[in-house]
């Protein structure tokens, strides 16, 4: 017997909403997009006609039928739409930051215990193909014991919207709660908790009133890890650049499924992921005593792997891929960032 599908709520319809959770619920045989928070317009109906456009979030609270509701809000109501949603008895996925400080992060974990409710960040950059193949290289130990590791998420924009709430000053925002945190998660993943954290977080744009800049020293016992975020960097240089001791990967270009998706194409199409091969990256090291030089294709990105996990949890049992005690750990590091480049020193952590 097939099982039931799960019927979701998604809590707005931005760039989030539009570009990575519709696509893949509704894509995804398991899930149903059920009903969309709008409060005013109706792009949710107009792209996905089946969907039902509610006003009030409570209209997802209250109705029985919604599983599992997507807090895709801005950060600072991640704690609170996620916490009421738990207490309706809903599973929650909320976007990253998870939330905005570790208090908040422990009392929704501990809410989401006592509910016996999924608590899942959507960490989807795991699921890039550069960072899959990443994954793989040091997992296979090709480059003998690995001493160092760089990753960067940069961009170019000189341009300040002061209108978009991700320009706004305050306590909690800045680059490092946005593209900070997908490499602060992606290096705990590659290497758990670090030992030690050293920050610079600066305002580099003209008019920034915000940090745009983050370079984050992460002091393992064997290794040293770098994440580095910037939108002034016109000409990219590696977008991951590893070292060991038998070799190096250096790694160029970015993960094709975010401006795939933003053209409007489906996850769904032949190809979905795949990555032209003048990106993929170099691997020169030593193997059973022989010498390589060249490239390595890049596995094919899969955001639809997270929500099959996704499925797996809510349908079958299986352990969530992205529990929402990662997410409270890449708080606690930005927090540790964040008071490192305050006081221009090394927090142990």
């Amino acid at each position: 017997m097939e099982a039931e599908k799960i019927r979701v709520g998604l809590c707005s319809f931005g760039l989030s909403g539009r570009i990575f959770h519709s696509p893949f619920i509704d894509g995804h045989s398991g899930f149903e997009l059920a009903k969309v928070w709008e409060r005013s317009k109706d792009l949710a109906k107009e792209a996905y006609p089946q969907v039902e456009v509610v006003r009030q979030f409570e209209q997802l609270l209250e109705d029985p039928t919604i599983e599992l509701i997507i807090v895709n809000t801005p950060d600072h109501t991640h704690y609170e739409y996620t916490k009421r949603a738990l207490q309706s008895g809903k599973h929650v996925l909320v976007e990253k930051p998870f939330t905005l400080t570790t208090r908040e992060g422990i009392e929704l974990t501990g809410l989401a215990r006592k509910h016996r409710k999924l608590l899942s960040v959507f960490q989807n950059r795991r699921w890039d193909g550069d960072f899959m193949t990443v994954k793989r290289v040091i997992e296979q130990g090709l480059l003998g014991r690995l001493v160092e590791f760089e990753a960067h998420f940069d961009r170019y924009r000189t341009q300040v919207d002061p209108n978009k709430w991700r320009e706004q000053p305050g306590p909690h925002t800045g680059n490092i709660y946005d593209l900070g945190a997908h490499m602060i998660d992606q290096a705990l993943v590659l290497f758990g908790w670090p030992e030690s954290v050293a920050a610079d977080l600066r305002i580099q744009r003209s008019a920034g009133q915000v940090n745009d800049y983050f370079h984050i020293r992460l002091q393992h016992a064997h290794v040293v890890v770098t994440v580095k975020g910037g939108y002034l960097v016109r000409e990219p240089g590696p977008r991951y650049i590893l070292h060991g001791t038998d070799g190096s990967f250096i790694k160029y270009g970015i993960d094709p499924q975010e401006a795939a998706l933003r053209r409007g194409e489906r996850p769904d199409q032949p190809r979905w992921g795949e990555e032209a091969e003048k990106y993929w990256g170099t691997l020169n090291t030593h193997i059973q005593n022989l010498h390589y030089r060249g490239k390595i294709e890049t596995l094919a990105g899969n955001y639809m792997g997270f929500f099959d996990n996704l499925y797996q949890v809510l349908r079958n049992g299986k352990k969530p891929a992205v529990p929402g005690e990662e997410g409270l750990n890449v708080i606690r590091i930005i927090e540790a960032a964040r008071e490192s480049s305050a006081g221009n020193r090394v927090i142990n952590i």
